[in-house]
């Protein structure tokens, strides 16, 4: 961090590489659409290059980034005055595929197609919570804390919830179909 408030491009690409999927998800999970969610990482990123030599620990630079970007995707839907609907960044649910090759490819279509039925039952803040913790790379506890809003220790016993909440709906969806 302290390397790119000097100026050096290399740390600003390293800042960027290492942080850009964490500012995209959180945006994405304020229901923003592409646009809106390119303009909170944009403006993120003009944030902390206005304000990198404020910042004491470059350990926190994450969190940092998290809470600006969540109080960015908050202002755009402010300004909006609109809320976007649910599932826009969910990968279609109807899982169809033209020629599925064999027999394993039609039942894993139905699983994920289950799976993501069930994912959409969840409260919204508990989808928030997964879609973070499933981005690759994971971004760090403190990370996920500033971006939803919630305390670090409630992270880990949330995620059991949350997970739980999520096997009993796919069970609940999967004993329907049954």
């Amino acid at each position: 961090m302290r390397a790119a408030a000097a100026g050096d491009e290399a740390a600003w690409s390293a800042l960027v590489a290492q942080f850009s999927k964490l500012l995209w998800a959180i945006a994405r999970n304020h229901r923003l659409d592409g646009h809106d969610a390119a303009e909170v990482t944009q403006t993120t990123w003009l944030r902390l290059a206005e304000n990198i030599d404020r910042l004491q620990d470059p350990s926190k630079v994450g969190g940092w980034l998290a809470t600006t970007a969540r109080h960015e995707a908050l202002r755009v839907l402010r300004g909006a005055g609109r809320q976007i609907p649910m599932g826009d960044d969910l990968p279609d649910p109807d899982c169809r595929e033209t020629a599925p090759a064999i027999d394993d490819e039609l039942l894993r279509c139905e699983r994920d197609e289950t799976l993501w039925r069930a994912f959409s039952r969840l409260p919204e803040r508990d989808q928030a919570l997964l879609r973070l913790l499933v981005s690759d790379p994971m971004p760090s506890y403190e990370e996920i804390a500033a971006a939803i809003g919630r305390p670090v220790g409630s992270i880990g016993p949330t995620r059991a919830r949350c997970l739980q909440k999520l096997r009993r709906e796919a069970e609940m969806l999967q004993l329907a179909l049954d």
